[in-house]
């Protein structure tokens, strides 16, 4: 099974598109995970440059992010705003669409008539969507995440079980039975340690953090383990260690503990050495 390693456009927002590509690019990427700015400009020449790369390279991965704006919206605004944002991003023709889905204080009624209908969209434009788990998003919890999972027997998710920590307040000690159900649905990765703390540790290769290092290690090579087993040709993954607020940063100066880009590198090098 192939992995392309994508570089998240997060945390690059200052760059030009000639920029971030030139860094994408020499840095080894496989591909891009991008939430599109209303950058009119920059939407034009990331266009012009995506035909380029995957011209000369075919597997040259795109995904595009739907992160809906928070809003203190009902579940019915709420729905119509992210079908409103997945019919733009569908006209890109990416290779697939990661979003945020729902919210935690919408009922699970609410958060099922969202993912249907999410469903249905995808089905209708041929076009793959993953759901995030993600804080916030009616995935935000491993254990009760699984009543989604048995209503939506087919629904993929994008991995990020940094955030299930966080809020588990541990390495989801004891919930082994839980993950093991997570695994036929990971469609994408997001390859970000976390802590019982917080989503994001400040260097995941300090030895403070090798215990935490080591439990998500463990966690990617299942999920590959497990696509390797269904015969899947291809699998992505986005190291995804964000700026700050996500890095911690000194007071009142505000900054940052590391440099958010050479750790999404070196994280991409380690995942090729030990996966």
């Amino acid at each position: 099974m192939k992995i392309n390693y994508l570089c998240p456009y997060w945390g690059s927002e200052d760059k030009t598109t000639s920029e971030f590509f030139d860094r994408v690019l020499s840095e080894g990427y496989d591909g891009i995970e991008i939430n599109l700015p209303e950058k009119p400009e920059f939407l034009l020449s990331l266009k012009l440059k995506l035909n380029e790369i995957k011209h000369d390279r075919p597997d040259f991965s795109f995904i595009a992010q739907c992160v809906p704006e928070e809003l203190n919206d009902t579940p019915q605004e709420h729905l119509k705003r992210v079908l409103q944002r997945l019919k733009t991003l569908a006209s890109w023709e990416p290779d697939a669409i990661n979003i945020h889905t729902g919210k935690d204080y919408y009922s699970f009624e609410d958060n099922c008539r969202i993912i249907q209908a999410i469903e249905e969209f995808a089905i209708k434009n041929n076009m793959r969507i993953w759901h995030e788990t993600h804080r916030g998003r009616f995935s935000f919890h491993l254990p009760s995440l699984q009543p989604y999972l048995k209503q939506f027997p087919q629904i993929k998710l994008t991995a990020d079980y940094s955030h299930w920590c966080s809020v588990s307040e541990s390495l989801l000690d004891g919930q082994d039975s839980l993950l093991a159900a997570v695994l036929p649905h990971v469609a994408h990765l997001h390859a970000r340690v976390g802590h019982a703390q917080g989503a994001q540790v400040n260097e995941p290769f300090a030895p403070e953090w090798q215990l935490q290092l080591e439990t998500f290690t463990g966690w990617w090579k299942e999920i590959l383990h497990y696509r390797q087993g269904e015969g899947d040709a291809l699998f992505t993954i986005t190291p995804e260690f964000g700026p700050m607020p996500y890095m911690p940063a000194l007071p009142y100066t505000g900054q940052p503990v590391a440099s958010q880009w050479d750790i999404n590198a070196r994280m991409k090098d380690y995942l090729k050495l030990n996966l």
